[in-house]
């Protein structure tokens, strides 16, 4: 019996990157004695299993995991079954992101003597930005702001992202159109030109003065000159970070649970009570915190989660709590794994009374305490709040809200059960941004949904658990981001991995 030497294999895999997904995987490593491409015919060495998630979640998106299940011994005549659970080396994964032309270009222009195009006035200049496309054709993908009555015309800095403006390809042409704004739609074409990224990004130099020209003018005017000049006043590049960037460098989700012990959610000893323990499936509560921890958990490192209810009296004299800790302890309310989140909730159930109201803020509030104070970029807060009811503070949860725009911190909101919800949507700031007296959240930073919109028709809860989980945690990527940039943090270097071998490990592309 011989135990797995050191093997790297340089075949990279490139796979879709989800964060609100659990992407499951398997690895099953086999010694190969033949070019037979049936799998059977080759030595099964072992097998891992895990999830994308936990190999980006790791220091520096570098996992070794133990390779297990197998003999390691070689037989020349019988392929090897296996012995359970018997540790046959390990297998190291890392996992870093393709670049896809991450970079966001910044740019002002001004032109010069444009045609005159109105009849009281000057012109009302704007620009039309154009990416060629593989065909031939062109698509639109930025407009300038008008500028009234001018034929100067200067106009304020844009940014673009450079795959909008070029797709990737320097080369590209980027064709822009200068128009007299209408009021009416019908606005006035005064010409055109072409360019391209690398000629823009050489900046403000005699390559960059356009002549703004009009086909149709020069194909009548013997004596047409141009109608107008464009010139690039300035042109930087900075290179936009992604959500990964900052969880390879380190930065950890900080997961809190808080869930509704109050009575409109009915005994649990009832079936019909949305807390009810039955011994064959999760009630929705249950299955809400399993489907967002199961994900969030692949980037904790400790899987250590503080967990809370509110609404609830509390053993033995009855005190009415909204921030109590499942598992009892208010020292240390963390809970080991989303097993032990679950295991400190149905112990809860067992041993408060249900009561109310359903206040929000003591929650948020001891959660924005948590995150106030590590705001250096190192950890970002999810708080999972799972409530059958309409809030009962919404003045102070509103607040709450504003307060903690400033922080690393993100809200997700699931409603279960049959009730109106349509308070709620107020606190997703969508489409209006939360406000407390007079102040507006800095950033949106809560998701609400109701739980019945994600329920499988057929009973299958993975199904339902899987749809709730990509729909409320697909924003925290981009709030997480929307924090970073706000402060001014950049992610950090990814540490080096310990022991890095000469040769490339296998790698996971995302």
């Amino acid at each position: 019996t011989k135990t797995l030497n050191k093997k790297y294999f340089v075949r990279k895999f490139v796979l879709d990157f989800f964060f609100e997904e659990k992407q499951n995987l398997r690895f099953d490593v086999y010694n190969v004695d033949t070019r037979s491409s049936n799998i059977s015919k080759h030595d099964f060495l072992g097998q891992t299993f895990c999830t994308l998630g936990e190999i980006i979640g790791s220091t520096g998106s570098r996992m070794e995991r133990t390779l297990s299940n197998c003999s390691c011994s070689f037989s020349l005549f019988f392929p090897s079954s296996g012995i359970p659970g018997k540790k046959c080396g390990a297998i190291i994964f890392t996992a870093e992101e393709l670049s896809n032309c991450r970079d966001i270009a910044t740019m002002q222009l001004c032109a010069n003597k444009l045609d005159k195009k109105d009849f009281f006035g000057k012109s009302d200049p704007f620009l039309v930005f154009y990416r060629s496309n593989e065909d031939g054709t062109f698509t639109i993908c930025h407009k300038t702001e008008v500028i009234k009555n001018t034929l100067n015309p200067v106009w304020q800095p844009f940014t673009i992202p450079v795959r909008a403006l070029c797709n990737g390809d320097y080369d590209r042409t980027v064709k822009i159109d200068v128009y007299d704004w209408d009021r009416d739609g019908s606005h006035d074409f005064i010409g055109e030109f072409t360019t391209s990224y690398r000629e823009l990004s050489r900046g403000q130099s005699q390559f960059n003065v356009y002549e703004v020209l009009n086909p149709k003018k020069k194909g009548k005017k013997k004596k047409y000159v141009n109608s107008g000049t464009v010139t690039l006043l300035s042109f930087k590049v900075e290179s936009e970070y992604t959500f990964v960037d900052f969880i390879r460098g380190g930065t950890q989700l900080n997961f809190t649970v808080a869930i509704d012990f109050t009575a409109s959610n009915g005994n649990p000893a009832q079936p019909t009570s949305l807390h009810y323990m039955s011994p064959y499936q999760m009630n929705t509560y249950a299955m809400a915190l399993k489907a967002v921890g199961e994900i969030i958990q692949d980037y904790d490192s400790d899987k250590l989660f503080p967990a809370y209810g509110f609404g609830a009296k509390l053993p033995p004299d009855g005190k009415i709590s909204h921030a109590f800790p499942l598992n009892g302890n208010s020292e240390d309310p963390n809970c080991v794994g989303i097993e032990g989140v679950l295991e400190a909730y149905f112990q809860s159930l067992r041993t408060v009374q249900l009561y109310g109201p359903t206040n929000f803020a003591p929650v948020i509030n001891q959660v924005a305490r948590s995150a106030q104070d590590i705001t250096d970029g190192s950890q970002y807060f999810v708080l999972l709040m799972i409530t059958d009811g309409v809030i009962s503070d919404m003045v102070q949860t509103k607040e709450a809200v504003v307060n903690a725009s400033a922080l690393p911190m993100s809200i997700i909101i699931v409603g279960v059960g049959p009730a109106e919800f349509d308070a709620m949507e107020e606190l997703d700031g969508d489409d209006v941004r939360v406000s407390s007296r007079g102040r507006f959240a800095e950033r949106d930073i809560v998701q609400f949904v109701p739980f019945r919109d994600y329920i499988d028709r057929s009973g299958n809860q993975v199904l339902s658990m899987a749809r709730l989980a990509k729909d409320v945690l697909a924003e925290i990527p981009d709030q997480l981001l929307s924090f970073m940039k706000s402060k001014g943090i950049d992610p950090r270097p990814a540490p080096p991995a310990s022991g890095t071998p000469s040769k490339p490990p296998l790698n996971t592309r995302i």
